[in-house]
């Protein structure tokens, strides 16, 4: 295993660091307990927006801490939940008084830590929320959780939810839109090779070089099956299969299209399965209206991508579009 870290046990807590001195202007940073938090937070008469999970799928949540997105993000170590001592100081921070949506991942760990830091939270008089995200078609049940899984559409709903919290929508209206577009995207991912987590100093899982792993999960945990290794238009017709069967989506319907990177995947190659991905979308009678194409959830340097599609309707695509300020995104300021 070769990585740039000092030790294994410091990851975490070293980048966080890293990334608290890389952007001074946008977050601070709480180590003990460790989460990070939008510059001005709270924000007066805003919705806060609060998410968070297990490290290894930078930029996600750290990255998109600011504004028009979360108030708050809380990482846990690699691949493991944030405990409820990390996410209620973050919910508190992210609390101005109209109360908070914590925007939560589909996996086990994370799910039951959100709802005890909420029961906490509320306790002290804040008003919380919580949106599961599980866009994931490709297992309805894995080794991480009960149900689909939540993976690329997380990025679709904190930028969209953050944008209406940001232009000063209600609690209510918060939490309506968010559970709008977890419930008209879907999402399914390849793995090309594993990752290797800096504790355990060896691959996730084993996968010869001329395999692929069809529907892999964000840490590795397998998909629907294993196959030999396909070109790039064949993989990414097997991905968008399921998605649009799925999706239901109607000829003439807008949407938007997210070809995420899982970490170790070139640019150029996103581009190549976006490529793919529009023709296909195209045939289907499908217009591409926006589009997002880079590592946004990734597992750590594990080689591969994921496929989103989100059904569009006028108001998304005035919140896609609203003035974002993050490290990992940003237009319109």
């Amino acid at each position: 295993m070769k990585k740039l870290i000092n030790d294994p046990r410091a990851v975490v807590e070293e980048a966080v660091e890293g990334f608290g001195l890389a952007h001074p202007d946008l977050v601070t940073v709480t180590a003990d307990p460790l989460f990070i938090a939008r510059k001005d937070a709270p924000v007066a008469g805003k919705v806060g927006l609060v998410s968070g999970g297990g490290s290894g799928h930078e930029p996600l949540h750290a990255g998109f801490v600011g504004l028009g997105m979360l108030d708050a993000a809380v990482p846990g170590a690699v691949f493991t939940s944030p405990t409820p001592d990390q996410i209620l100081p973050a919910t508190l921070a992210a609390n101005s008084g109209a109360g908070v949506v914590q925007i939560v991942k589909n996996y086990t760990g994370d799910v039951l830590n959100f709802e005890t830091a909420a029961e906490l939270a509320q306790a002290e008089g804040v008003d919380v929320r919580s949106v599961l995200v599980n866009d994931d078609v490709a297992v309805e049940d894995s080794l991480y959780t009960a149900g689909r899984r939540g993976v690329g559409g997380t990025v679709l709903v904190e930028k969209i939810a953050g944008a209406a919290a940001e232009r000063g929508d209600s609690l209510d209206a918060v939490e309506e839109i968010a559970n709008r577009v977890n419930r008209n995207v879907r999402t399914m991912g390849v793995a090309l090779s594993a990752c290797t987590v800096p504790h355990a100093g060896v691959p996730s899982f084993d996968l010869a070089e001329d395999e692929i792993e069809i529907g892999i999960g964000i840490h590795g945990e397998p998909g629907r099956h294993r196959i030999p290794l396909e070109n790039a238009d064949a993989i990414t017709a097997r991905l968008l299969s399921p998605v649009l069967e799925d999706l239901q989506a109607a000829p003439g319907q807008k949407v938007l299209l997210f070809v995420n990177g899982m970490g170790g995947t070139p640019q150029s190659e996103l581009y190549i399965v976006f490529r793919a991905a529009s023709q296909i979308l195209a045939e289907a009678g499908l217009e591409v209206q926006r589009s997002l194409v880079g590592n946004y959830i990734t597992a750590l340097e594990m080689q591969g991508c994921s496929i989103s599609v989100l059904k569009l309707d006028e108001e998304m695509v005035a919140l896609w579009d609203a003035p974002v300020h993050t490290a990992a995104l940003r237009w319109g300021v």
